[in-house]
């Protein structure tokens, strides 16, 4: 990834930064310019607590040379408590063992290393939460 690229995304990819509209409160993720609800230009950065529910997930057998080692993986579309519906790799789960409404938290890991000695892409991956908080 070149470095321009890298630094504008940061945000997005390490504090899972969206947006929120001014006008109707809506959250947006990845960010947008423009609400997709009410079409108002009137965005701010909003950061989302990362935690959701699967709501549909796959097994990937086949993958690109990038993530050759990683096979079988798993990718779900994941409904944040704010209300964006995301993609993200699940970690620190076996394929089998995932289920929809299966809740879910945030945590960086690494994504994949460019070559044997390139450097490491770090991003979100959501992992279960194995303990809920009564009070969250």
């Amino acid at each position: 990834m070149d470095i321009p690229r890298y630094w504008r995304l940061r945000n997005q990819r390490y504090r899972l930064e969206g947006s929120r509209c001014k006008e109707c409160g809506s959250i947006c993720f990845p960010p947008r310019f423009l609400c997709p609800h009410c079409k108002s230009a009137e965005m701010e950065p909003y950061e989302l607590k990362g935690r959701g529910k699967i709501y549909s997930y796959t097994i990937i057998h086949q993958a690109p040379d990038i993530f050759d080692k990683n096979v079988p993986y798993t990718v779900a579309l994941i409904d944040l408590e704010e209300g964006a519906r995301i993609t993200a790799q699940l970690t620190d789960i076996d394929p089998d063992d995932v289920s929809i409404g299966m809740p879910v938290e945030m945590v960086i890991r690494k994504i994949y290393e460019d070559g044997e000695n390139g450097p490491i892409q770090y991003g979100y991956k959501f992992r279960p939460i194995l303990f809920t908080d009564a009070g969250s």
